[in-house]
């Protein structure tokens, strides 16, 4: 069923209004206009930009270190899950590293691809200089990972299908590629609609539901295995959302809609952000 375009603001940055379109091949959403190359870094140049800093300065940013945390040591046993052959892991868009950093305390040998100078300079810090630049996707040699995690990273990336192709090349047989978006089904995206802060306009190009990962993926032959909820994204997107809607904050309207989005994704297994664990055949 076609989606109804919405008109959303970047409240972050720009304060400029973008226009989401459905993709007729695929069924996720475009941002429409994209920015160009050369002018979409400016969208992130901003002090809010949670996963380019390590700062703790109010109460969305204390929660989303504590969550971060808890998130870290799920996001190791899932790769260890996936790993049955080796231990390699590319991370893309690794951010401040935190995630390479564990992986690496528990004997994973790292890679990272992180595009900010600001966060690349930080997550080198603590992984003894494993994160590269994005052009670095291009050299590495074919067949090179066992686990490939892009969390909260496919979204913000131009040109899918090329990157998925260069997945397609970087990992093994048999290799991991582990992907985490939002989700545009979930009931918290209907319920606030373009204030919906997951649709993070510009720098969110593409906006996905389940089935156009599963499109999208399966023209380089990879395979969804598994699809995993990821619960606490409802709350922080919410109260978020909140903020967007309103004009100011309100925690505990946004942590009611968050665990109603939780509730119902229970029966409709729809969650505000999902994980797909894709198989490489």
């Amino acid at each position: 069923m076609a989606k109804e375009n919405l008109k959303v603001k970047d409240h972050s940055v720009s304060g400029e209004v973008f226009e989401l379109i459905q993709n007729s091949e695929y069924g996720f959403l475009e941002t429409i206009p994209q920015p160009s190359k050369e002018k979409l870094p400016d969208y992130y140049k901003s002090e809010d930009y949670i996963s380019h800093t390590d700062s703790k300065r109010n109460i969305f940013e204390k929660a989303y270190h504590l969550v971060r945390h808890i998130s870290l040591k799920k996001k190791l046993n899932l790769i260890n899950a996936s790993a049955t052959e080796g231990k390699n892991l590319l991370d893309v868009g690794c951010g401040t590293g935190d995630f390479l950093e564990i992986a690496q305390q528990n004997n994973w040998n790292v890679s990272g691809i992180e595009p900010n100078e600001q966060a690349r300079t930080i997550a080198n810090k603590k992984t003894n200089n494993a994160v590269f630049e994005i052009d670095q996707l291009l050299n590495f040699e074919s067949n090179s990972f066992n686990v490939i995690t892009l969390w909260h990273v496919f979204e913000h990336l131009p040109n899918l299908e090329d990157h998925i192709s260069i997945f397609k090349t970087l990992l093994k047989p048999n290799g991991t590629l582990i992907i985490a978006v939002p989700n545009y089904n979930s009931y918290d995206a209907n319920h606030y609609k373009q204030f919906w802060a997951a649709y993070d306009v510009p720098r969110h190009l593409w906006h996905f539901n389940q089935e156009s990962i599963s499109k999208l993926v399966s023209k380089q032959s990879f395979k969804v295995e598994k699809v995993k909820p990821m619960w606490f994204d409802s709350f922080y997107v919410s109260m978020l959302s909140e903020k967007y809607k309103s004009g100011k904050m309100n925690p505990i309207r946004g942590f009611w809609f968050g665990l109603l989005s939780n509730l119902k994704a229970l029966r409709t297994k729809e969650a505000s952000s999902l994980i797909y664990i894709i198989k490489n055949r």
